[in-house]
C-alpha cells in the first residue's frame, strides 16, 4: 500500500471531526458527558488488524456495524470489548441488569450510539471529500474476531482503516476501535478523493 503520513494525517483529521460531531451530538442526547477522541489511526490489511484487535481485546468483542455504498464502498464498525461495552451501557442508561436483559439492553443502546458515531464519521469523510456515500441501517453483532472478518469475507489484499477511539464518560475511560472495511478497489477511490482533499487544503 502506498500511503503516506501526510495521507494518515489527513484521514485521522477527518475521522476525528466526525467523532467531534458524534460526541457533540450524544451530549445533546444524554445526561451523561461523553468526550471522544481517535489517538491513533494505522491503514491495515486485514492480517494486521486480527494482530491489533489481539493485542487490546481478548474474548467476545460487541461491535455495529454500518454498510455504505457510493464513491467507494464497505462497512464501518464500532468494536467494544464485551466488558467494556457492558460499563459503557451502565454508564449511559444507569441500568445494571443481566443475562438476556442486560443483552437487549446493550445492543439498543450500542445500535444507536454506533449509528450516532459512524454516521457521523463517515459524513464528516463524504462531505470534506466531496463524494456521494449511502448508509445501511446499523446491526449488532456479538462474538470474536472472526466475526468481523467473516462478515466482510476480506481477502488478502483488502485495506482496512484502524482507529483507536477514546470514550471519556464520568471519569469511566473506555478503550474502543473503529474499523473501516473498503471493497477492494474503494481504497485507490478514496486514496485518490484524500490527495484531492489535501491540495485544496493546500491551496486554501
Amino acid at each position: 500500500m502506498d500511503v503516506s503520513n501526510e495521507d494518515v494525517d489527513a484521514l485521522k483529521e477527518l475521522v476525528n471531526v466526525g467523532v467531534g460531531m458524534g460526541s457533540n451530538t450524544l451530549n445533546r442526547m444524554l445526561s451523561s458527558h461523553v468526550r471522544l477522541s481517535v489517538p491513533t489511526l494505522q491503514v491495515l490489511t486485514p492480517e494486521a488488524v486480527i494482530v491489533e484487535l489481539a493485542k487490546h481485546h481478548n474474548g467476545i468483542l460487541s461491535s455495529v456495524c454500518m454498510p455504505f455504498k457510493g464513491n467507494f464502498s464497505g462497512a464501518a464498525h464500532l468494536v467494544f470489548p464485551l466488558d467494556s461495552a457492558h460499563n459503557f451501557v451502565t454508564a449511559l442508561t444507569g441500568e445494571e441488569a443481566d443475562g438476556e436483559d442486560m443483552d437487549a439492553i446493550q445492543a439498543g443502546t450500542l445500535s444507536e450510539i454506533g449509528n450516532i458515531v459512524l454516521n457521523s464519521v463517515m459524513g464528516s469523510i463524504s462531505n470534506a471529500l466531496i463524494v456521494d456515500l449511502t448508509y445501511v441501517v446499523p446491526n449488532y453483532l456479538a462474538g470474536d474476531v472472526n466475526i468481523l472478518m467473516d462478515t466482510h469475507a476480506c481477502s488478502d489484499t483488502a485495506v482496512i482503516l484502524f482507529a483507536r477511539t477514546r470514550f471519556n464518560i464520568e471519569e469511566l475511560e473506555i478503550v474502543g476501535d473503529i474499523i473501516i472495511f473498503l471493497e477492494v478497489g474503494s481504497f485507490d477511490k478514496l486514496l485518490d478523493a484524500i490527495r484531492k482533499y489535501e491540495q485544496k487544503m493546500e491551496i486554501c
